[in-house]
């Protein structure tokens, strides 16, 4: 197919053009380039693409697409928090007229990235599965259930939508992101030699590596549309529901010399969810996530060791807020969040 990737100068994006090559996609990227040069490591090999705010698309980006993966957003909570009138003018109103766009333009498979956040403090000791209330509590989650509420309005028999429910990511990237738990932890620990923990380390968290994403979003490219069509998918591995002490647990085995410390100081956490992801492996015979949290903490520890990942990259380059409001200060972004 030739696929239409938003997002490809992302932290997903950028782990998953690759994949999507390697299974004989023509890939062509769409993205604003808001963090195109946030990269740890050598830079990657970056699929042709539009350099186009999401905002901006017209039909001609969509012509001659079969499919569309989009992952373009506003990524994360604080962000979201921060300026929750363009969460929604991005992550919502931007991502449903591209999916009209797409419809338009005879795409027939648009697949879309949502999140395990949707369901919000779930409660209870059960897996939480894809038929569970959802209950966002941030602007960020609100905003891909309003996405995926609307997207479902144009399901019929010609366009296909499919919402993938991303766990936490977790695991290298060439643009690295340092604000999501793992990756932060592991910097933590590279850097100061000290994996703290605020809450009592309780909860329990969700997690997903990024190149499984990836793969999922290739078998689900790949999959009878009888399979996918309409329907929500947890994306993720039931070996990865792991407790936030687990996961600091972890990163200390991975660095050497660190110390762990649970201070406990926020107290317990009501984010706290287990997820059930075996839909998606029924409906995708044969897949399964292959990255566990001990390998990604490895991974992480030896990639920021060979590439040298500093301080200060650590609290401005590759932390998405950080990063944004430098750029608003140097008068590279304006208050919209938009390339000047």
């Amino acid at each position: 197919m030739r696929v239409l990737l938003t997002g490809h100068q992302g932290y997903l994006g950028t782990v998953m053009a690759p994949v999507l090559a390697a299974a004989g996609h023509e890939v062509v990227g769409l993205d604003a380039g808001l963090f195109d040069g946030c990269v740890l490591g050598p830079a990657p090999d970056d699929p042709p693409g539009h350099r186009v705010d999401l905002r901006d698309v017209t039909a001609a980006h969509l012509s001659g697409v079969d499919a569309v993966i989009h992952l373009a957003a506003l990524s994360n909570d604080p962000l979201g928090a921060l300026a929750p009138e363009l969460t929604y003018d991005i992550n919502h109103h931007a991502s449903v007229r591209l999916a009209k766009l797409a419809r338009d333009a005879g795409v027939r498979r648009f697949l879309y990235a949502s999140t395990c956040s949707v369901y919000g403090a779930s409660g209870g000791d059960d897996l939480v599965t894809e038929d569970a209330p959802l209950r966002p509590v941030t602007p960020y989650a609100e905003s891909k259930v309003r996405v995926e509420d609307d997207l479902h309005g144009l399901a019929d028999a010609d366009f296909t939508p499919v919402y993938l429910r991303n766990a936490t990511a977790f695991g290298y990237s060439p643009r690295l992101r340092a604000d999501i738990v793992l990756n932060n932890l592991v910097a933590h620990a590279h850097l100061t030699g000290q994996v703290r923990v605020l809450s009592d380390g309780t909860p329990w968290r969700p997690l997903v590596h990024a190149a499984d994403i990836a793969r999922a979003f290739a078998a689900a490219l790949a999959a009878p549309r009888d399979a996918v069509h309409d329907r929500a998918f947890n994306v993720g591995t039931e070996r990865n529901n792991v407790t936030v002490a687990e996961i600091a647990g972890q990163v200390v085995e991975a660095v050497p010399g660190s110390r762990l410390l649970i201070t406990g100081e926020t107290g317990a956490d009501p984010r706290s969810y287990r997820v059930d992801f075996s839909r998606f492996r029924a409906a995708v015979p044969g897949f399964d996530c292959e990255w566990t949290v001990k390998q990604g903490a490895l991974e992480l520890a030896d990639a920021y060791q060979r590439h040298g990942l500093t301080q200060r990259d650590f609290e401005r380059r590759f932390t998405r807020l950080a990063w944004l409001r430098e750029r608003s200060e140097a008068g590279a972004v304006d208050d919209t969040l938009r390339r000047c």
